[in-house]
């Protein structure tokens, strides 16, 4: 590692953090739902409801913490996060009642989903320039091994631990090598370092917009809708995915099959985001973000054969493809990288709260009796007039120049 470039070594940087943030995602804390709920004798109901209220509480908090990444060097910065990380995975281990179950799923769910994505995201982001796009494909394939791999490993584990002893486990990880990546990859990254670019086009100098100033500005809004059609929808379809195959009478394991290819896609669409961000920017391709999300919402208000369950999931997984890279490159060409990190901190706050908003809101449809295709159409709604009202600015979706 220490022979590598700079370059390289803060993608493997973001790379990690990235896989590490995997422990504070839904996908992971929902492997230990079942012994958690049978250990403490709760329902379905009030897993989810402490579940969704310590997800907002984190978004809440993350707002201000994320925002000191533009104030200390991103050395300190990590260390502080991983310490978190160990910390808010040690406590878990020991969680023995709904109080403190709601302490822990709040602490994993601001250091893991919240800190560790924020941080690997914003390093990226502002330290790359002319390769962005590429550099922030290449992070979130961390994320996408950690889904492949995870899942296995820890259902493999449940059969030889206890669950609080595999946190402890997952807990003394991180203390150990998080700090030796920290050390072998960052360790020289000032808040001005950018990539080394051979490059000898001269740079675009543009304005780098403070938090406050974002907040006055009409297009933060609108590009946030779009940006925020994916995280909701996304995850109130796989909350709800058996009421999303009762509704069908698809077969049990339909979807759980089909999610083999929203991961294909995923990743595949992942791949190749990285290469058109740099190619035509982030800025001209989130119009086009949204639309294989909005055609998985037709799909599923149409087709009641259970094949399309792989075409609809496929659909969404394209769009989850283009959404976590654009979903970065874009704010900082927009808005500069000079306050990127306060900028990200209110986005992914967003984001961590748009989820819990999804399955809220998912559930609520669903208990006034709302049907799958009634749900398909107030999704596909939203997509259809976020869309409208970018399309209507999409001309003053740029940066501001300033001259040289």
């Amino acid at each position: 590692m220490i022979n590598l470039t700079l370059n390289k070594k803060v993608i493997i940087f973001g790379f990690i953090f990235t896989f590490f943030s995997s422990f504070g995602q839904s996908f992971f804390l929902g492997l230990f739902n079942a012994p958690i709920r049978n250990e403490l004798g709760i329902t379905h109901g009030q897993f989810g409801s402490i579940y969704a209220s310590a997800t907002i509480f984190s978004s809440l908090l993350l707002i201000w913490v994320g925002k000191k990444i533009d104030d200390y060097r991103i050395l300190n910065y990590s260390f502080f996060v991983v310490i978190l990380l160990f910390t808010s995975s040690l406590f878990f281990s020991f969680v023995n009642s709904i109080y403190f179950l709601a302490v822990g799923i709040f602490l994993m769910r601001f250091s893991g989903q919240g800190l560790m994505s924020h941080t690997s995201t914003t390093t990226i982001s502002r330290f790359f320039e002319r390769s962005r796009g590429k550099a922030l494909s290449t992070i979130w394939f961390g994320l996408s091994t950690a889904e492949f791999i995870l899942p296995v490993l820890i259902t493999y584990f449940f059969l030889i631990y206890s669950w609080r002893t595999v946190w402890q486990g997952i807990a003394v990880l991180i203390i150990l090598f998080l700090p030796f990546v920290i050390l072998n990859t960052i360790k020289t990254i000032k808040l001005d370092s950018r990539e080394a670019d051979t490059n000898i086009k001269t740079k675009l100098r543009i304005k780098s917009w403070k938090r406050r100033d974002v907040l006055k500005d009409y297009r933060f809004y609108i590009v946030s809708l779009n940006m925020l059609a994916m995280p909701w929808i996304a995850t109130g379809v796989f909350v709800y995915q058996s009421f999303i195959s009762d509704s069908k009478t698809w077969e049990v394991y339909t979807i759980p099959k089909a999610f083999m290819v929203y991961s294909i896609t995923s990743i595949a669409t992942l791949f190749i985001s990285g290469f058109l961000v740099d190619k035509f920017t982030g800025r001209k391709l989130i119009m086009y973000m949204n639309l294989p999300l909005l055609f998985a919402m037709i799909t599923l208000f149409y087709f009641e054969q259970e094949i399309f369950a792989y075409v609809f999931l496929g659909l969404i997984g394209v769009s989850n493809g283009l959404a976590n890279i654009l979903g970065s490159s874009t704010w900082a060409e927009i808005y500069g990288v000079k306050y990127i990190g306060s900028i990200k901190a209110l986005t992914t706050a967003f984001m961590v709260f748009s989820t819990a908003f999804g399955t809220a809101v998912f559930g609520l449809l669903i208990d006034n009796g709302f049907s799958i295709e009634n749900i398909a159409f107030v999704g596909g709604s939203y997509i259809v007039i976020s869309l409208v009202l970018l399309i209507l600015i999409r001309k003053s979706v740029e940066p501001i120049k300033l001259s040289n």
